[in-house]
């Protein structure tokens, strides 16, 4: 991969690759990159993975297998903008798959615990408008939610009560 830009260090306990080819599965236009591997020098066992470049909706990461010392939590989180409730539904239940845990408001842990965001644009846009009734009735929908249903929050925007 290029040296240009940023890439996110993802660490994990021994699933690094496994990470990696979930994300692959997840997100169509993704690539696999090198696989590094630990060599006599450790720490951890020789051949083991020690890291995986992958790319995302081109996004770079390495998933590195840095040991049990660090966690995921929610302090970061990775968004994905979808056009749709189609596209929502389809990110949020492949990141749900194999014991992903979903959270609240459009959030959710994937099975290895990396938040997700996953929520229409059209959210971002009915909430932030200008005439602030319009955009206080589409987040308190929003707030009321684990997954974002779209149509439920247009509802509410429009002056219904988004059920």
């Amino acid at each position: 991969m290029a040296s240009d830009g940023f890439t996110t260090c993802l660490w994990f306990d021994g699933q690094a690759e496994e990470a990696a080819r979930f994300y692959l599965s997840v997100f169509e236009d993704g690539r696999l990159g090198e696989v590094g591997r630990y060599t006599d020098a450790g720490p951890g066992p020789a051949g083991s993975v020690m890291a995986v470049e992958f790319e995302v909706r081109g996004q770079k990461f390495v998933a590195l297998n840095g040991g049990p010392e660090f966690t995921f939590n929610e302090a970061v989180s990775f968004q994905i903008r979808c056009k749709d409730q189609a596209e929502v539904d389809h990110y949020w239940d492949r990141l749900l798959a194999d014991g992903g845990t979903p959270v609240a408001c459009g959030w959710l842990k994937d099975r290895f615990g990396v938040s997700w965001q996953v929520f229409p644009d059209a959210l971002i846009e009915m909430m932030g408008d200008a005439e602030t009734a319009r955009a206080a009735r589409a987040a308190k929908a929003m707030l009321g939610m684990v997954k974002i249903d779209l149509a439920a929050i247009e509802r509410a925007y429009a002056g219904g009560d988004g059920s």
